[in-house]
């Protein structure tokens, strides 16, 4: 086994045992990796806190060259994760480190990515304010990992001939991948109605870096995030945990 040395966003822990740990990690250089770290919760252990869910550390992995789990044997914490006083915020982390984990392969490096959610998530720790702005940043990083895995929804031209969708409400099939124009969308399913505003919202927060401050209607907002969360629970089979625990303050209209 070689050792290597690398960036990693802690996606998960397990309690292996009394004092040891099965960590899911997203690194830099070699992709998501699961890993046993050895007395990970012993006082005085060779990881000092740093595999905390969320935090950001530099690991030394042992890569085993074929099945099981590879071997932890060091983390220098780099950035923890805080919570503060929004539960919001917390609850954002969650679903974008789980939708993380569902859209990645193992060993399978993507450096974008890595650096796309670590922002994202550097961007929600210790939050304090509107939970408006964790929207915001919640529906952009979704829409990041979304694109940067191959998953993005089309939002500028129809998704299944590639024709301009017009103005006014547009219609989103859940199961063609974004907007559909008027002859695409006859005799579709799980189609939902989006209006122009919702849409222009959703273009505008895939275009924007984290951390960037727009001016946003609450409705609009609302709106395309019961979109977003809709698009991804069709995508992965699946509601993510954490929009199950979130109110949802406003939806898409179904046509």
């Amino acid at each position: 086994m070689a050792a290597e040395k690398t960036l990693a966003l802690v996606l998960g822990a397990t309690p292996f045992g009394e004092t040891s740990s099965v960590v899911t990690l997203l690194t830099r250089e070699i992709g998501k990796l699961r890993a046993l770290a050895k007395g990970a919760w012993r006082p005085k252990g060779p990881f000092d806190g740093a595999l905390d869910l969320f935090s950001t550390c530099e690991v030394i992995v042992l890569r085993r060259a074929s099945g099981g789990l590879d071997l932890l044997t060091e983390a220098c914490l780099l950035e923890r994760f805080r919570i503060a006083g929004s539960l919001a915020a917390y609850q954002a982390t969650v679903g974008l480190t789980e939708l993380t984990d569902a859209l990645t392969a193992d060993a399978d490096p993507q450096p974008e990515l890595f650096d796309a959610v670590v922002a994202s998530v550097h961007s929600l720790s210790g939050h304090r304010g509107s939970d408006d702005r964790v929207d915001e940043e919640r529906i952009r990083a979704a829409l990041a990992i979304l694109h940067l895995t191959g998953h993005g929804p089309a939002l500028e031209r129809c998704a299944a001939c590639l024709a301009a969708v017009g103005t006014g409400r547009a219609a989103f099939g859940m199961l063609d991948g974004g907007t559909l124009c008027p002859a695409c969308r006859r005799g579709k399913r799980l189609v939902v109605s989006v209006s122009d505003g919702a849409l222009a919202l959703l273009r505008r927060l895939a275009a924007t870096p984290p951390r960037t401050i727009l001016t946003v209607d609450a409705d609009r907002l609302g709106e395309a995030r019961a979109v977003v969360d809709a698009y991804l629970s069709h995508l992965l089979g699946r509601q993510l945990r954490s929009a199950s625990a979130s109110p949802r303050r406003h939806g898409p209209r179904r046509r």
